[in-house]
Order: structure tokens, then C-alpha cells, then sequence
């Protein structure tokens, strides 16, 4: 294994560890309003003895913020290993998906079996708002999967790795004049032609966010500077990608798998992991009271299991087992951008209020 492999894993493993240390900060931009949790304790909900093969039925229902591409090559895969079930999902923005989750948690129940967002930070509130139930994976046997992955109390494990860089229109942008440090977005030569996904409503941008406005290096200062050399705001990750591959705009704050996605289709756009690159490790969570318990967890052991984490590999994600052939090439990472988690979860909720004040939103 690649020595940057190793830095990428390690960077990426400490955002769950952390975070699960957090206690009861929110670490969401939009807390999920549930009763408090009545004690019991985190024990770890044990997996069937016997797993459920072909004969198992029914429906399982997934909420997540990913691409709806990613989305249905995992429902493929999983219903073919398990034809008895049908898998639905509800796909939006982390905002979305949070507001929705916190909307039927007011009204009694969360429709979802499994929760699959963005912002590690979002599961510290899933968590202590009690909208999860701890269960362990046996995908968690066998070592192919670092505990530093798994909330220590088993409520939530890292999905997918996903990495935050720079994108540009390959077009309007020379492979040399391209950025290549967050630093160099501020040079004036892109005033109006930045854009990066609103963290109101993107996860994995609000996570950004947060991690450059909790580091010294960068702060609040830095997002005024944007700000200020024309950085627009685009709704969603899907708009923000396509808008830059339309060259509507020439560089942007971007992810390294949407990006890969377009590439892979012909868009003309090129990825960079810059210096201090943001890494985000993406929890799945199995929903307390769910409708369909057995068939949730039959999905969480698919989406860690080899043959679920090759699904996502395929579709250019980055994933959280070492016996799992990587599609990125992990050798381009320069460095990752070193940020305390606990502050990261605990300055969210003000950090966002900062960004969009300076924004006007």
C-alpha cells in the first residue's frame, strides 16, 4: 500500500473517531429535534445469527445525499443479491435530507432504515437526538475495515471516502494556470469565475467549510477573501459541477468522485487534490424503530461489504476497505488539511451563520 494511501486513510479515519468524542455539541447545521436517549447504554444491536439470503423480502428504504448514478448501482447490486427486496431511497442535498429526518423525528418516526449523508459531523446529532440504534456489521470482522472507521459506541461507519478539491473547465483553463493551493483561488485572475455548492444545503461543502473556517491558516478571513474575488454560490454538488463543466465558471471547490463522473462521460473538466486536500469520511447509520430493521441491516452489511464497496469504487468513490483495488489515484495527494474535529463539530452551527452573513444569504 501506498505510502499516501496510508496518510489518506489516516486523515480520513480520524474525522468518525473525533467526532464521536463530541458529546453534545449538535455538530449539525440543522439538528434533528428527537426525545433524548433513555440510557440504553450504546450496547451493540447483534447481527442475525443466521444471515438472510435469497429468501428474504420485503422493502428497505434509504435516505442519502449522494449521487442518484451511485444511488442505483448500489439498489442493482443489492437487489441482486437479494431479489426478495426492493430497495427505495430518498435522494436530496444533506440539508434536505437532514430537514426531512428531523421533520418525521418531530412527528414520532423517521421513515428511513438506513441514513447515508454527506457531513460526518451531521451523525453526532443523529446520535444524541437518539434517530439512530447502534449495531455492529460482521463486515466488521476480519480486519479489512479499521475500527478508527466505527463510532466507538457502534452508531454510524464510514461508507466512502470522499475527497474535497479544485476543479476547471478544461476549455477556458490551461492544465498549467490552473490553481493548485486553496490560496490560489484568491488570485484575482478568477474573480466571477469561482463557484463552489452552497453549505446550506451541500454536506460535504458545509464540511469543507467548516474545516477551513476552524484552522488557523484560514479562518473567516479566508471565506471573505472568496467572497470577495466572486465566488458563486450554486444550490446543490450536482448544479455546481455541471454549471463549471458547462463553463459557466472556470474553477470551483469540487469533489473528487462527481468530478471523476463527468470526466468519465467527456466533460470537459479536470480534478486536482490541492495542497492540504479536505477528506471526508461519510457514515451510513441504521435508523432506531425502523420499518424494516433485518432488510436495513442486510443493506448496511451490503455497502461494507467487498462486493458493496467495489460497486462504489466503480463509480469513482474512495473506499474504507483495504482488500478493495482503489480507482483514484491516491498518489496525487500532496498533503491534507489538519483541523481539530471536536472544534469542527462544535463551531458548525457558527460557522455557517459567519459564512452566510458574509454572503448575505
Amino acid at each position: 500500500m501506498k505510502k499516501t494511501f496510508v496518510s489518506l486513510v489516516l486523515a480520513m479515519m480520524m474525522v468518525l473517531t473525533l467526532l464521536s468524542g463530541c458529546g453534545g455539541d449538535g455538530g449539525s447545521s440543522t439538528p434533528a429535534p428527537a426525545p433524548a436517549p433513555t440510557g440504553d447504554g450504546g450496547a451493540s444491536t447483534p447481527a442475525p445469527e443466521t444471515p438472510a439470503g435469497s429468501d428474504a423480502s420485503g422493502k428497505v428504504m434509504l435516505y442519502s445525499s449522494m449521487q442518484e448514478d451511485q444511488l442505483v448501482a448500489i439498489k442493482e447490486g443489492f437487489e441482486k443479491k437479494y431479489p426478495g427486496i426492493t430497495m427505495e431511497y430518498y435522494f436530496a442535498g444533506t440539508s434536505k435530507v437532514v430537514t426531512k429526518i428531523s421533520t418525521e423525528a418531530q412527528a414520532g418516526h423517521v421513515d428511513a432504515d438506513v441514513i447515508w449523508v454527506g457531513d460526518a459531523a451531521d451523525y453526532v446529532s443523529f446520535k444524541e437526538n437518539n434517530i439512530l440504534q447502534p449495531y455492529t456489521s460482521p463486515e466488521l470482522d476480519g480486519g479489512a475495515i479499521d475500527k478508527a472507521y466505527v463510532d466507538p459506541d457502534g452508531y454510524y461507519t464510514a461508507g466512502r471516502l470522499v475527497g474535497v478539491g479544485i476543479a476547471y473547465n478544461t476549455a477556458s483553463v490551461k492544465p498549467e494556470e490552473a490553481p493548485k493551493t486553496w490560496a490560489e483561488l484568491l488570485d484575482p485572475k478568477w474573480n466571477d469565475q469561482l463557484v463552489m455548492s452552497d453549505p446550506g444545503t451541500a454536506g460535504t461543502t458545509k464540511y469543507w467549510m467548516n474545516a477551513m473556517m476552524c484552522s488557523e491558516k484560514y479562518g473567516k478571513d479566508y471565506m471573505q477573501k472568496l467572497h470577495d474575488n466572486g465566488c458563486r454560490l450554486e444550490s446543490g454538488t450536482t448544479a455546481t459541477h455541471n454549471q463549471l463543466a458547462a463553463s459557466a465558471y472556470q474553477v470551483g471547490v469540487c469533489l473528487d468522485y462527481v468530478s471523476a463522473n463527468l470526466i468519465a462521460e467527456g466533460s470537459p473538466i479536470a480534478f486536482i487534490y490541492p495542497e492540504e486536500t479536505v477528506s471526508i469520511a461519510s457514515p451510513i447509520g441504521l435508523v432506531k424503530d425502523c420499518n424494516n430493521e433485518e432488510n436495513g441491516k442486510l443493506l448496511y452489511d451490503f455497502i461494507l461489504s467487498k462486493e458493496g464497496q467495489e460497486i462504489l469504487v466503480a463509480n469513482n468513490l474512495v473506499s474504507v476497505r483495504t482488500d478493495v483495488t482503489q480507482s483514484v489515484d491516491l498518489t496525487t495527494i500532496p498533503s491534507f488539511l489538519e483541523c481539530d474535529m471536536a472544534k469542527l463539530a462544535a463551531d458548525s452551527d457558527a460557522n455557517l451563520t459567519d459564512f452566510n452573513s458574509i454572503w448575505g444569504l
